[in-house]
């Protein structure tokens, strides 16, 4: 199951997003015009993320953020039907990869492992290489279909903006 195309002329600026049929894992991979120092700020520092997480038509405000190892974290997104709240857990965070849990608070026995991984492909270019591990295949398909794809390709484009103007 493919989100996008997975050919030589799919468009860098947008997501790929592929489920792996043997396990319940979902694998984004995205090219930014940044070095891999700024998309790890981009990820850890709370409120340069809230700028650009998610959809385009949901505001997020960062209710905690420890991002270190063994830190914790939490966020709800606000829009007129309502407030959806997310936490975690970080377990690494270093110069190239954080790995972190991920929950959506109103299901709280659906964990997945998430680790992010920052590949510099040189001249100010870099790879992010997104994978989650979710709890069953059933959860794995509800995040494909839940609209995922246009909330990581709009929040990507948020970041893309912020990069471009130099707020990171």
């Amino acid at each position: 199951m493919s989100a996008n195309s997975t050919d030589s002329t799919r468009r860098h600026d947008t997501a790929h997003i592929e489920a792996d049929a043997t396990v319940p894992v979902i694998r984004i991979t995205r090219d930014f015009k940044a070095t891999p120092a700024q998309l790890l700020r981009a990820h850890t520092d709370p409120e340069l993320y809230a700028r650009w997480i998610g959809p385009s038509n949901l505001d997020t405000v960062i209710d905690y953020w420890d991002a270190r190892d063994g830190g914790s974290w939490r966020f709800v997104n606000r829009r007129d039907d309502g407030d959806y709240a997310f936490r975690g857990c970080f377990h690494e965070v270093s110069q190239d990869r954080i790995v972190q849990t991920f929950s959506f608070e109103s299901m709280p026995e659906a964990v997945s492992l998430e680790t992010l991984r920052f590949e510099d492909l040189g001249d100010g270019r870099t790879r992010l290489h997104a994978q989650s591990l979710l709890d069953s295949f059933e959860g794995r398909d509800a995040w494909l279909s839940s609209g995922m794809e246009t909330g990581v390709n709009e929040g990507y484009a948020k970041l893309d903006d912020l990069l471009a103007h130099g707020e990171i």
